[in-house]
């Protein structure tokens, strides 16, 4: 009997997660088929078909086109065209992915309708409540019925939380991604001859949380540090539309002068320019660890990570966004020597197969 698994995506970033797990569930047609939903929720003039070519997995077959508006009204609308989505497809599975208003609208429609839900990277937590992202997560994962977790310390989270049921530390499928695309970036990627940069020899910055861009203090901090490295290296910087108005909104827009600033990269463009960089400054919670698995100096441009492993590691520097603490990092970059495993062996996404397989209801 074929297995159903209705798969929620809503950013880009899961997308990428999610193409890992798909390649797993494509190696088993006989006994299981993947829907996938898509519910816009980011905007992405680049995730066009050569983005899903990229991944080697096919487009969504639902798009519901739910973006912009409150974390209130983004959210309901999800919640409602995905309720419809589930009573039509009749999954076995709902299987999600992080902390978006698309994880959480799909693990409450799920539930809602007593689908088991299995969430990947469960477990993680900022101990922020301020962070729209911590919210989610963290109601996810109590309505979820499977929580894969990416690491040891997600599983203890959930168990000082009191889940201990349907608990399994899989490893991280980000890594598998960053094993299976390394070389192929390498290979196919223009983007380094495109911008005229030479390995090791420039720096590499994303900035997209509401933390930092929706505070002018903060992104004027962050904005005039990387023009001061830029006196250094070159400094890279894919720069969200969302970040750009706000610059304009906040006048800072000066900062970008010395600044490499390129619209959002595709993905094997943007593995590529990981890779090769010195150094990377980023509030993102991917980024951090693509850093790590590519053995990149990082420097996190806020004030807590879920992802305090590469901290305690000595691969990442937690900084805030201070100019001078962060000009401080700078100074002290470097990797230590050896990498553990504290992310698994590469294989999370097989694991993850396997156990919807094994406990399906």
């Amino acid at each position: 009997m074929t297995c159903k698994i209705v798969t929620i995506v809503g950013a880009r970033p899961q997308f990428i997660k999610a193409a890992a797990v798909s390649r797993e569930i494509l190696k088993h047609p006989e006994r299981l088929v993947e829907v996938m939903v898509h519910t816009g929720q980011h905007y992405d003039p680049n995730m066009s078909q050569v983005f899903f070519d990229e991944l080697e997995i096919p487009a969504p077959k639902y798009n519901l086109e739910v973006s912009g508006g409150t974390h209130g009204v983004m959210t309901g609308r999800m919640l409602e065209g995905i309720e419809q989505i589930l009573l039509e497809e009749k999954p076995d599975w709902v299987l999600i992915y992080g902390d978006t208003n698309s994880t959480l609208a799909g693990a409450l429609a799920a539930a809602k309708l007593h689908i088991p839900v299995a969430h990947v990277e469960a477990g993680l937590r900022s101990f922020n409540m301020r962070m729209p992202e911590e919210v989610n997560r963290i109601l996810s994962d109590r309505v979820s019925t499977l929580l894969l977790c990416p690491t040891a310390l997600a599983v203890d989270n959930l168990a000082k939380e009191g889940l201990r049921e349907g608990v399994h530390n899989v490893g991280d499928v980000m890594y598998d991604v960053a094993l299976f695309y390394r070389e192929r970036a390498k290979a196919q990627s223009q983007v380094m001859a495109q911008l005229g940069l030479k390995e090791g020899a420039f720096a590499l910055a994303t900035c997209h949380r509401a933390e930092n861009t929706d505070d002018p203090q903060r992104l004027g901090e962050i904005m005039a540090a990387l023009a001061d490295i830029a006196a250094q290296m070159p400094v890279v910087l894919p720069l969200h539309p969302r970040t750009r108005n706000l610059l304009k909104t906040h006048a800072l827009e000066h900062h970008l002068s010395t600044i490499k600033v390129v619209d959002p990269l595709p993905f094997l463009d943007m593995v590529a320019l990981e890779q090769a960089a010195n150094v990377i400054l980023t509030d993102s919670g991917g980024v951090q660890k693509e850093a790590y698995f590519y053995r990149v100096p990082c420097i996190t441009l806020r004030d807590e990570t879920e992802w305090v492993e590469t901290v305690e590691l000595g691969f990442n520097q937690l900084v805030g966004a201070n100019r001078n603490a962060i000009k401080t990092a700078m100074a002290n970059r470097s990797i230590p020597e050896g990498q553990a495993d504290v992310y698994g062996d590469g294989t999370a996404a097989a694991r993850i197969v396997a156990i919807l397989e094994s406990t399906r209801p």
